[in-house]
């Protein structure tokens, strides 16, 4: 199903063209919008169709900087995996505390998702990167010098509140600052970079886990403070996010912002004209800092908002019901379940897991402004509701058979590499992308902190209940429960989720406003 779209009237004198030189092509109408020109019009992205649609280097280049943060949360969901496996063997730590200590970063990155949204309105999105990676640097060292649980579980804290921080804002932020024809693939860089991290995780165990066992952990640990120094130092040289230049009213800095990240002058003033326009019931100044958007969000919301809201949120939701984070996280002990019980094996095996996430997330990113977020949202969400299928059937043979057969071992690891793969190519990205650029400017950040904030905690929820759960209904029903909650999640996104691929963020917003009555239809 395709949700209602935005037809745009314009009364000029010369030509009209949509974002990217063509005319939109959502499949039903949505509410009208009338622009009064004297000028060819040419929306955030392309231009006339004289104009190419292009990917600009600068804003390559700040969309990279930016997602960078990413890695630290794929890197600490990739080496947790295999550090948990000596901090047990020192520690002496049971299940349910292995479960406190993996799941705990993601409930307490929803302290820092919840604040961000306030944070980057009120200081900046460049300063909360800064602020992001100088927190986790700081979790980091606690967690690596942890001589006790305890000790480990307030690194955790501190990590996951920069983890929170990072996974807001670095969307939003390259959301802000991209053109509408190549914000799909700069909008999924985080995600890119996320799984990218998990990889160096896994890496990270193999490489360090023939070091004696009471190190290898901290070092596995530790080292995730080596990108978060780089990150701090990159984004001295990254702009300010645009839009949240309008915003403070500082209208001549935003300008400059935009023709770097445009193909000319002229394309950076319809741009900013369109921000202006969609900003013109705010008051902009120098004291603006995102008051009442709470308010506007979750006490007096809308129609448009509410539908918005629902949006992003179930997206959210459904991103960590499917259990991807704890399959990630678990992957070891799934495999070792399976019938694989050779540490190096296992750390092996998931390296492959992350080479082919790491392949299908960069597939998904080169091609999500070609095909559009829908088909490849639908595509990925399917296909993980057969992968887990699949990996269930596969469990459940094991786990009632005395010999584990060799082609069950590979139907298991296939159906989880599988899983993580239609993952990388649909909620894994989209979600990141769609969250960020559904909202109206004004309501951005804090939109999507709630939204992000909602992927926490149900992370969170799913990874500290996985293994508990898991023993009462066995590896297989878990599967299945994963399987169903995917069904549920590709119906939803077939009713609530319309396509967005090359409009402006400053169109997006219509595309949940209510169908206009038509007054020229005539009854037969």
């Amino acid at each position: 199903m395709d949700t209602p779209g935005q037809s745009t009237v314009v009364e000029s004198h010369q030509t009209q063209a949509s974002e990217g030189g063509h005319p939109s092509n959502m499949d039903t109408p949505g509410q009208p919008t009338v622009v009064e020109s004297h000028q060819p019009q040419a929306s955030e992205g392309g231009g006339a169709s004289r104009r190419k649609s292009s990917l600009n280097k600068f804003s390559l280049v700040c969309a990279l900087l930016a997602s960078t943060c990413s890695i630290l949360l794929g890197y600490d969901i990739g080496v947790m995996s295999g550090a948990v496996l000596y901090i047990k063997d020192e520690i002496h730590i049971n299940s349910v505390q292995v479960e406190i200590l993996v799941g705990s970063l993601n409930v307490c990155s929803l302290i820092g998702s919840l604040a961000s949204g306030k944070t980057s309105d009120l200081i900046g999105r460049r300063y909360t990167i800064v602020l992001a990676a100088v927190t986790f640097l700081i979790g980091a060292l606690l967690m690596s010098l942890a001589p006790s649980f305890l000790f480990l579980m307030a690194g955790r804290v501190v990590a996951g509140i920069g983890v929170g921080y990072s996974l807001m804002i670095a969307p939003v932020y390259t959301t802000e600052l991209s053109p509408a024809m190549t914000r799909g693939f700069l909008t999924s860089l985080p995600e890119v970079f996320i799984t990218f991290g998990i990889l160096l995780g896994y890496v990270s165990n193999y490489a360090f886990a023939g070091l004696p066992p009471k190190i290898n952990w901290r070092v596995m640990l530790g080292i995730a403070g080596v990108p978060a120094i780089a990150i701090g130092i990159s984004v001295i040289g990254m702009p300010e996010s645009p839009r949240w230049l309008v915003m403070k009213g500082r209208l001549h800095q935003a300008k400059q912002i935009l023709i770097r990240t445009s193909d000319d002058e002229e394309e950076a003033e319809l741009r900013l004209s369109e921000i202006m326009r969609e900003t013109s019931t705010t008051t902009t100044s120098a004291e603006w800092s995102g008051q009442g958007v709470w308010m506007e969000l979750i006490c007096r919301p809308s129609k448009p908002v509410r539908r918005i809201l629902v949006a992003a949120i179930g997206m959210n939701f459904f991103m960590q019901a499917s259990g991807n984070d704890a399959v990630v996280y678990y992957s070891p002990s799934v495999f070792e379940n399976a019938g694989i019980t050779d540490r190096r094996q296992l750390v092996g095996v998931t390296i492959i897991m992350g080479v082919t996430k790491t392949a299908f997330v960069l597939v998904s990113a080169l091609f999500l402004d070609r095909f559009g977020r829908r088909p490849l949202l639908l595509l990925g969400s399917i296909g993980m509701a057969v992968s887990l299928g699949g990996l269930a059937l596969g469990s459940k043979y094991l786990e009632d058979s005395e010999h584990k057969p060799t082609w069950a071992i590979a139907l298991c690891v296939v159906a989880v590499c599988a899983d993580v793969s239609f993952f990388s190519i649909g909620l894994g990205p989209i979600t990141w992308v769609y969250s960020s650029e559904i909202f109206p400017t004004r309501l951005r950040a804090q939109g999507t902190s709630i939204a992000v904030s909602v992927n926490r905690l149900v992370s969170g929820v799913v990874s500290m209940t996985f293994l508990t759960i898991s023993k009462a209904i066995t590896y297989a029903g878990m599967f299945f429960v994963f399987c169903v909650v995917m069904v549920i999640g590709s119906i939803f996104f077939y009713f609530f989720i319309p396509e967005t691929k090359g409009k402006s963020l400053e169109d997006i917003a219509t595309l949940f406003e209510d169908k206009p009555i038509r007054t020229d239809s005539t009854v037969d």
